[in-house]
């Protein structure tokens, strides 16, 4: 299923992976059940390899690592531990703290907004 336009308030899970990390290739199938968990966000698999267009000069050290936003503003940018529950805990959390933003802000409203342009993005099957 392709990418539609961001809706205001809209949820975007974005995991960062590439082909080559076995590590990835593990959390790919509890990340997507995750997305039938959260219907109301959208989900998107990004291999940073394959999609440097979109992932930009982004330095991932550690995968995997996501982006969360919600319409058009970062939550969240960095690594995760690679089990299923850490990030549901962490997006059930979200919605109840307003103030929380990623670390480096900038760098994650531009990967953002590379995310939200690319309008060939695979999103997650449900």
């Amino acid at each position: 299923m392709k990418q539609q336009a961001p809706q205001s308030g809209e949820w975007l899970v974005v995991c960062l992976c590439a082909a080559w990390c076995g590590t990835c290739k593990q959390y790919q199938q509890p990340f997507e059940a995750l997305a039938s968990q959260f219907p109301q966000m959208r989900f998107v698999w990004l291999d940073v390899e394959d999609r440097e267009d979109v992932a930009g000069d982004l330095d991932i050290e550690t995968f995997p690592s996501v982006l969360v936003a919600q319409g058009s503003k970062a939550r969240f940018l960095g690594p995760v531990l690679p089990q299923a529950q850490v990030l549901a805990r962490m997006l059930q959390a979200l919605p109840d703290d307003p103030a929380a933003r990623p670390a480096d802000a900038a760098e994650a409203q531009q990967l953002l907004a590379r995310v939200q342009a690319a309008q060939d993005l695979d999103e997650v099957l449900r």
